[in-house]
């Protein structure tokens, strides 16, 4: 089993730790105020608003050397809700990637929304995590992890399919914003 360390302690967070505590692993959930405290997993959560990750790189970065971390972010303008804010050939994921050269960066978790997550379904299929890294190591430990706590994990190809990820959650979140499906909705995959 692994040590889950998230940072961050909002619904996905939340959702995230329940997961990996589900399938027996240890979870540490690491909030804002705790900026003294280390982090002991060898897989870590940015569980983040993508405008919080820079922050947390900048606190913790050299911590994050030799452990998997995983982004959860969805890189959109929070002002005005209608575009991303990475650049149209790069994604928040690789970004990331940049600035941890010694970490295994995924993108995992961001086209699910924590009530999806908790209940281990969207509609009748079962939630699907879809992980996108160049560290096949590094994905089948995340997809042990999202397996054992009754979820599918998708190998969605390398990092640079985060872009795509990205995308598609930000459609996701636009049409629940725009109430055009609900918050405990979104896509499934059907063999």
């Amino acid at each position: 089993m692994s040590t889950v360390s998230i940072i961050g302690t909002g619904t996905m967070g939340q959702a995230i730790a329940a997961i990996a505590a589900k399938g027996g692993n240890g979870v540490e959930l690491i909030g804002s105020a705790d900026g003294a405290r280390a982090v002991t997993g060898d897989v870590v959560v940015l569980a983040v608003p993508y405008p919080a990750v820079a922050e947390v790189l900048a606190q913790r970065g050299e911590s994050l050397a030799g452990k998997v971390v995983v982004d959860i972010t969805n890189p959109l303008d929070f002002a005005t809700f209608d575009s991303l804010v990475v650049p149209a050939d790069s994604s928040a994921a690789a970004e990331i990637a940049a600035q941890l050269p010694q970490s295994r960066v995924l993108k995992a978790f961001n086209t699910t929304f924590a009530g999806t997550l908790a209940a281990g379904t969207v509609g009748p299929l079962p939630t699907t995590v879809l992980i996108a890294g160049d560290d096949a190591d590094a994905k089948a430990l995340l997809a042990g992890i999202v397996s054992a706590g009754g979820l599918r994990a998708v190998d969605a190809g390398s990092l640079r399919r985060a872009r795509e990820l990205e995308a598609l959650g930000f459609l996701q979140l636009t049409l629940a914003a725009g109430e055009k499906i609900s918050w405990t909705g979104g896509f499934g995959l059907v063999d």
